[in-house]
């Protein structure tokens, strides 16, 4: 009995813990909604909480009018779109080489060499010299080339990758597959869940990235939304031509735009990770049980 107590009181505490932390992460969130939403004189006199006060939706049409938030939106998109898939192209191609360590010529050296870049880097200052060196400044191909290879990421799916069935390799090379064949065709169809932690992982950090195109990118039409919002929180009061024509006063701009921006630039990511989340922990603990 005193251990049945002892546990149901840990269950109960757990349960609380778990539901504190995710009020703590969710009610920032519902909050910055119900701001972007709320009428000016609720959030002047800071009365909103968690929904809306006095439903108004014209900060959500004001960022999209008035300060190229849709430009900015669809070069995230092209960015995020181009980066996972290069760095997915790279990355699983390097995996699966180095997981063929006995057959890879020079597997110590590549692995060291990748080993190396984890820990340390040519700095900001010589990979700057390098990308004007080969004139990709103001390029968005500075962006999506950048940051596409992660040794962490590699190493993951390598380990993933070894923990194939050796059976499976020679089943196909007899049915005439080169290695290539065998990746695309045996390999990578059982590797959904490691593939698709590892492309969150790159689309997250890329949809999120603000130093890179912040050094890189020069002209305003091809900066991402992070950009765009970084300008908007330092100087929300520019955009006080726009507000007074509907209305507004710059408390209206000094929240309720800052708050739709961010609710904007973070959906994508709310809507797509539901759909992955299933794969998330299952591909980080198989490509994490052995070295």
């Amino acid at each position: 009995m005193v251990g049945e107590k002892k546990v149901t009181w840990f269950t109960f505490a757990l349960y609380a813990f778990i539901i504190l932390f995710s009020f703590s992460i969710i009610y920032p969130l519902l909050h910055i909604f119900a701001v972007s939403l709320s009428e000016n004189h609720y959030i002047l006199s800071r009365q909103v909480t968690f929904y809306p006060r006095g439903f108004r939706p014209n900060a959500y049409i004001m960022i999209w009018e008035a300060t190229g938030l849709a430009r900015a939106y669809f070069n995230t998109v092209v960015y995020v779109t181009a980066h996972t898939m290069l760095a997915m192209f790279v990355s699983t191609t390097a995996a699966y080489a180095l997981s063929k360590s006995k057959r890879l010529w020079g597997f110590k050296f590549f692995t060291g060499m990748i080993l190396f870049s984890m820990f340390f880097s040519g700095g900001m200052i010589p990979l700057y010299l390098t990308m004007r060196a080969y004139n990709l400044i103001n390029s968005p191909w500075a962006v999506i080339i950048l940051y596409c290879a992660n040794p962490f990421n590699i190493f993951v799916m390598r380990t993933f990758f070894t923990q194939m069935p050796q059976e499976l390799e020679d089943a196909g090379k007899i049915d005439g597959l080169n290695d290539f064949g065998v990746l695309w065709h045996i390999t990578l169809p059982l590797s959904k869940a490691v593939l698709s932690t590892i492309t969150l992982f790159y689309a997250v950090a890329q949809w999120n990235a603000y130093l890179t195109p912040f050094i890189y990118l020069t002209d305003r039409e091809k900066w991402p939304v992070q950009i765009l919002l970084r300008q908007m929180l330092l100087a929300g009061t520019s955009f006080s031509n726009e507000a007074n024509n509907l209305g507004a006063d710059s408390m209206l701009l000094g929240e309720s735009i800052i708050n739709a921006t961010i609710i904007v630039s973070i959906i994508p990511m709310i809507v797509i990770y539901p759909f992955i989340q299933k794969y998330f922990a299952k591909g980080i603990m198989l490509g994490s049980v052995k070295g």
